[in-house]
């Protein structure tokens, strides 16, 4: 339509929500859908959490709160990065949002310029390099490699950083991929970036504590000291707690960059939920024990998931080293076609066919940057998982 901006083309809607929501839809039609595609923890909210909202909204904390959090908030945020990360932040160095979302949104509006680069690997989450073209700026998409279990290389890195770049957007572990980078693996991209000294580093860490076996978590300015006074360091409460639609992520950063994207949010959102504020403060400061259980959970599933999927012929599925995702590969089932009469020329072919044929629901590896793959959450019951695989194993066999 004419009145919309040049801006908006240049976006595409989130394909991870299209696919959640055609999922709900033909559940809706009475469909048998098992969905795999959202990126959301199934546990609930852990009970003290939500008695702290409670407290808080019988306290009568329902006006507004300072733009960009409440100081409450803001001390308990300085008191997880410097238990969890080795960070010393001040209050004036937090910046508190509706979400994770909104702290990258925040930062790439407040910093970018058209003509400014953003460097991220792929496979990416969805929304990195749309949020850059709305911003202004331009997406450098590295492509990682299976091989490499899908880490950018510190060469890939330094090939694709230009005078024009202004960012790097790092994810570990990653969605969509899981990988995990040990901390001699980000020492070696850190150095990359000591030789270049225009670059920012933007690291979401939103599913830090969701780490596996040997791999232990680690952030860029915790492993390279000389990088603090030009990263973002983001996470939220979303994952690690089960608080998605709490809608609170947070960041720590140099306190300049904080003031400009206090400054967007004032003119945009103004302050989080002050309910939800009030219960990120518990979920920081109460107790920290059900993070390891949960992960173990997780770790759980991903075993089962990773073993059957490696069982389907034509599908070939890495081992993560944390979140809840695989990203298992479908070059396997390229150039043949279903028992439903699909032909199967990419993994969105996959992936559509899958759910009409067998009513689970993945994305497709093209929404995250790289093909021929397909993401799952395996955020999901045991029993749903393992149901899951074994439609999705029907399928596989089912192929010509």
């Amino acid at each position: 339509m004419a009145f919309l901006s040049d801006t908006l083309a240049r976006v595409r809607p989130s394909p991870t929500v299209a696919v959640t929501q055609l999922a709900r839809e033909l559940a809706a039609e009475g469909r048998d859908i098992i969905g795999l595609g959202a990126g959301e923890p199934d546990f609930d909210t852990p009970q003290n959490i939500k008695d702290a909202a409670i407290a808080a909204i019988a306290r009568g904390e329902t006006k507004y709160t300072p733009p960009d959090g409440i100081p409450e908030l803001k001390r308990a945020i300085c008191a997880k990065f410097a238990r969890d990360n080795g960070l010393d932040y001040t209050p004036a160095q937090i910046s508190v949002s509706t979400g994770g979302k909104q702290i990258l949104y925040n930062a790439l509006m407040a910093t970018l310029n058209p003509g400014d680069e953003v460097v991220i690997p792929a496979p990416y989450w969805v929304s990195y390099p749309d949020m850059v073209r709305m911003g202004g700026g331009t997406p450098v998409i590295v492509e990682t490699r299976a091989a490499d279990g899908f880490r950018m290389r510190p060469e890939a890195l330094e090939a694709a950083i230009t005078p024009n770049t202004k960012w790097l957007i790092f994810n570990s572990p990653s969605n969509p991929t899981g990988a995990g980078y040990a901390r001699e693996e980000l020492a070696a991209l850190c150095a990359v970036l000591m030789r270049h000294p225009h670059v920012w580093i933007m690291s979401d860490d939103m599913y830090e504590h969701l780490a596996f076996g040997d791999f232990v978590f680690c952030t860029p300015a915790e492993v390279e000291p000389r990088l603090y006074d030009r990263t973002l360091t983001v996470n939220g409460v979303s994952k690690a707690y089960a608080m998605t639609g709490w809608r609170i992520g947070y960041a720590g950063g140099p306190e300049p960059l904080i003031a400009a994207m206090r400054k967007v949010q004032s003119q945009s959102t103004t302050n989080p939920c002050s309910i939800s504020q009030w219960a990120a403060v518990e979920a920081l400061e109460g107790p920290q024990d059900i993070l390891a259980e949960r992960a173990e959970a997780f770790r759980r599933r991903r075993d089962l998931v990773v073993a059957a999927l490696n069982a389907c012929p034509g599908l070939d599925c890495p081992v993560p080293e944390g979140a809840f995702y695989v990203y298992p590969s479908c070059a396997g089932t390229i150039g043949r076609t279903s028992a439903g009469g699909t032909r199967i020329d990419d993994d969105e072919t996959f992936a559509r066919a899958l759910l009409e044929e067998t009513g689970v629901a993945v994305v497709f590896g093209a929404a995250f940057g790289l093909s021929p793959h397909f993401r799952i959450s395996y955020a999901a019951a045991d029993a749903t998982l393992a149901e899951a695989c074994r439609r999705i194993r029907t399928f596989c066999d089912g192929l010509t």
